[in-house]
C-alpha cells in the first residue's frame, strides 16, 4: 500500500514537472558550446546558471520517473550503480552529443539526459 502511494506522489511530482517547459536540445547544447567558448569568463555568464538547473530539474524528473517505475513494478529505463555513478559536464555533454542531430532536433534536455543514461547505466 505504501509503496502504491509513493508511486502516486511521485507521478503527480512528475506531471507538475511536466507542466514546465524543458528546455529544447539543440538550445541547451548550443549554450553550452557558447559557454565552452567563454572559457573561464563563462563564471560570470547568467546562462551557466540556467543551464545548470535544466540538468537539476531534469536529473530528478528522470530519477522520479524511474523510481515510480521500480516501485510500480515496470522496467525502469536506466538502472544506476548502488554507490552512483559521477557525471562530469564533458561526459555528459559528449553523450547528449551522441545522439543524432535529427533525433536531438525533436527532444528537450530531459529526454536527452534520459537517453543517455540508458546508454551508461543499462538495467541488466
Amino acid at each position: 500500500m505504501r509503496a502504491r502511494l509513493v508511486a502516486i506522489a511521485v507521478g503527480l511530482g512528475m506531471i507538475a514537472g511536466a507542466a514546465e517547459a524543458a528546455m529544447p536540445l539543440p538550445v541547451f547544447l548550443a549554450k553550452a558550446e557558447a559557454l565552452q567558448k567563454k572559457g573561464p569568463m563563462a563564471l560570470f555568464s547568467g546562462d551557466l546558471k540556467v543551464l545548470k538547473e535544466e540538468i537539476r530539474t531534469s536529473l530528478l524528473s528522470v530519477r522520479s520517473e524511474r523510481l515510480a517505475a521500480k516501485a510500480a513494478g515496470r522496467p525502469q529505463a536506466f538502472c544506476p550503480p548502488a554507490e552512483g555513478g559521477k557525471l562530469g559536464s564533458d561526459e555528459l555533454l559528449a553523450g547528449l552529443r551522441q545522439i543524432p542531430p535529427a533525433e536531438r532536433a525533436r527532444m528537450d534536455v530531459r529526454e536527452g539526459l534520459k537517453r543517455f543514461l540508458a546508454r551508461k547505466y543499462p538495467c541488466r
